[in-house]
């Protein structure tokens, strides 16, 4: 079978966890994992910490013009949508998604109704995926909520598009982190779990595979899902009910 070439392919990760760099994230540790396979395929990877960066909360492309005195999401918007994946990460608090997370999806419905070049809904032709950490239970929860928030904008989700690691209920070690044992210090928490290993490396490339067939077809074809069409009164078969 002849191998893909990922090497034409971009990919963002945000990292919603809620401590500021140079703060660990136990989120990023695992992010690492899909991030360290994609950059061995040759795929152009970037990352933000979106807790980083004065982001007020809404639903306008520019909170400025709402009232805010900063507003760095234009910004951080123009490299989301020049990457053709996005992969969101999230730590599980009280059993959900992090505010962060939730804030960064709501600023991305902020721009849903800008277009691409056909005249579809903007995120068309990307693909999303996400990573979820925690000492709680909530992976699939959490991970529900968002792979449909993204495919509601436009989003493209492969199969298993998710992956996740949680640890003993409770106060206790996070992803990669070290423990002491008395005698040793173990090795870094979670990184032998054959089940999450397995699922990232899965999640990661279909991912790469769902984007690279998108890229080469160009996306997706505009016949019958062009909002710019829609409004200017075409309706393919559609026939009102009425």
């Amino acid at each position: 079978m002849m191998k893909n070439n990922f090497s034409d392919l971009k990919a963002i990760y945000v990292n919603c966890t809620l401590k500021k760099s140079p703060v660990q994230s136990h989120t990023r540790n695992l992010m690492d994992v899909s991030i360290n396979i994609m950059e061995s395929e040759g795929v152009a990877v970037e990352v933000i910490r979106l807790v980083d960066y004065e982001i007020p909360v809404g639903v306008q492309p520019d909170m400025t013009k709402e009232g805010a005195s900063i507003d760095e999401w234009p910004e951080l918007y123009k490299k989301i949508i020049e990457a053709d994946i996005l992969v969101i990460g999230t730590p599980i608090w009280l059993g959900e998604r992090s505010s962060i997370s939730t804030k960064l999806i709501e600023r991305l419905y902020a721009m849903s109704g800008h277009q691409n070049d056909k005249g579809q809904y903007v995120y068309y032709g990307k693909t999303g995926g996400c990573i979820i950490t925690g000492n709680e239970d909530g992976v699939k929860h959490c991970a529900m909520g968002i792979l449909y928030a993204l495919q509601h904008l436009g989003y493209s989700i492969p199969p298993q598009a998710d992956a996740g690691w949680i640890g003993e209920i409770g106060p206790g070690p996070s992803f990669g982190d070290k423990s002491w044992d008395g005698k040793k210090i173990n090795p870094p928490t979670g990184y032998d779990s054959s089940f999450t290993n397995r699922n990232i490396t899965f999640m990661t490339y279909n991912l790469l595979h769902l984007a690279k067939m998108l890229k080469v077809n160009g996306g997706y074809p505009s016949y019958g899902n062009s909002i710019k069409e829609w409004d200017d009164g075409k309706r393919w078969n559609f026939e009102n009910p009425a």
